[in-house]
């Protein structure tokens, strides 16, 4: 029955002749066309800013499982309104995503938007959103501007901050690791962000960072910043990677020799599921920070790996919480006002208003930066069974977000 409720649409791309001559020259090939006919008057119409191509596709691919789970849970529906889940494929590329955005929300004419992987398209929407009063709950982009000086009375972030990930581990690295610290991260904004935010903590609680080092997106070999690691007089290094750099980093940390020499702690995408089957043993006694892990002993938790794992026969990953949580908040705030999606300051206040025990822990939103407030979980990898598992061994509680 409730596959029979679900229904899910893809939005056909508009002028692929005109995609193919952009500058990213690229094209989405999964796209089936829309049928605006089959979405009634009275749905919920759900538009997700996710993508769906491109090096962030995997996260995408995540983000929507983990809404869909939500969504079946709850029959697709919300106070006898059918729940319609509009998708369009940002390809992680900022002035794509506009006119993604403009389509979802003049012509389709969205209740709610939900989204984006990258912080550069979540800026580049903020105005839109914003000028047209489209409720939007932002699912994963961490930058910290979001909620900070580009605040918008429409925008709510459900995932993270740059912030929020680096400075939770700060002062816990200085009690519990040592003094002096090499930091290593991905030459972006949010690698920028996450190490500033590490740095400034572990050096009010007493620390000294003794060397920086920022390597370009995709690299493929570390061993000229290995080196300096290895010549300098770090207690430990901490790294900011994601996706396969990670996987390279943490291997070639390992190979360089300096795992049992100098610890390697960090933000939690550095050891996280979807790398940690590519890096072997090599993340062995790694500690990170995050707001989730899959081990975390919790009902909540238990219950939503359990169901993620029947239905799609693999481990969720932390996008996979993200579209969870957002599909569940989604749905809570619309309950609160029974389905009435009118007036989108409503929506945006019923939004606001949600307070939940998540497979993370209890979440609940500050009234004045519009983000998140969850636990930071401090985590090992250990080796458990011939493969790597992340364990909590610490928290950081209810963590947040200054704002500025």
């Amino acid at each position: 029955m409730r596959k029979s409720k679900m229904k899910v649409l893809w939005f056909a791309l508009f002028c692929l002749i005109l995609a193919a001559c952009s500058s990213e020259g690229s094209s989405n090939e999964a796209d089936d066309a829309i049928d605006a006919d089959e979405v009634s008057e009275d749905a919920i119409k759900v538009g997700a800013l996710l993508p769906y191509s491109g090096v962030y596709a995997s996260l995408g691919e995540h983000l929507t499982k983990g809404m869909e789970l939500y969504f079946d849970e709850v029959d697709w529906e919300v106070n006898g309104k059918e729940i319609v889940l509009l998708k369009e494929d940002t390809e992680a590329d900022p002035q794509n995503s506009l006119r993604r955005a403009r389509r979802l929300i003049d012509q389709y004419e969205v209740d709610i938007l939900t989204g984006p992987v990258s912080t550069a398209v979540a800026y580049a929407l903020r105005d839109e959103v914003d000028s047209n009063q489209v409720p939007f709950l932002v699912s994963h982009a961490g930058g910290d501007d979001l909620t900070r000086d580009m605040r918008s009375d429409y925008i709510w972030r459900s995932s993270f901050s740059s912030w929020q990930i680096g400075h939770s581990l700060g002062e816990w690295a200085y009690e519990n690791v040592g003094e002096k610290i090499y930091v290593a991260a991905a030459d972006y904004a949010f690698g920028h962000e996450v190490a500033a935010a590490f740095m400034t903590a572990f050096e009010e609680a007493g620390g000294e960072i003794i060397g920086e080092v920022y390597p370009p997106l995709g690299n493929n070999d570390y061993a000229s910043h290995l080196t300096q690691i290895n010549s300098s007089d770090a207690d430990a290094v901490y790294a900011f990677f994601a996706g396969s750099d990670a996987a390279r980093f943490v291997q070639q940390y390992d190979e360089y020799g300096l795992k049992d020499e100098i610890p390697l702690i960090g933000a939690g995408w550095l050891v996280g599921e979807d790398v940690r089957p590519a890096q072997g043993d090599s993340p062995e006694g790694a500690i990170v920070s995050i707001f989730w892990d899959y081990n975390l002993d919790t009902p909540e938790n238990i219950a939503f790996v359990e169901a993620y794992e029947a239905k799609y026969d693999e481990r969720p990953s932390i996008e996979s919480l993200e579209g969870y949580d957002a599909a569940r908040i989604i749905v809570e705030a619309l309950e609160s006002i029974e389905g009435d999606t009118s007036d989108p300051d409503q929506i945006v206040e019923a939004i606001s208003q949600v307070e939940i025990d998540s497979p993370r822990g209890h979440i609940r939103f500050d009234q004045d930066t519009h983000h998140i407030i969850q636990n930071m979980y401090i985590t090992e990898t250990v080796i458990e069974d011939g493969q790597t598992e992340n364990y909590v061994i610490d928290s950081v509680e209810e963590v947040i977000d200054p704002g500025e």
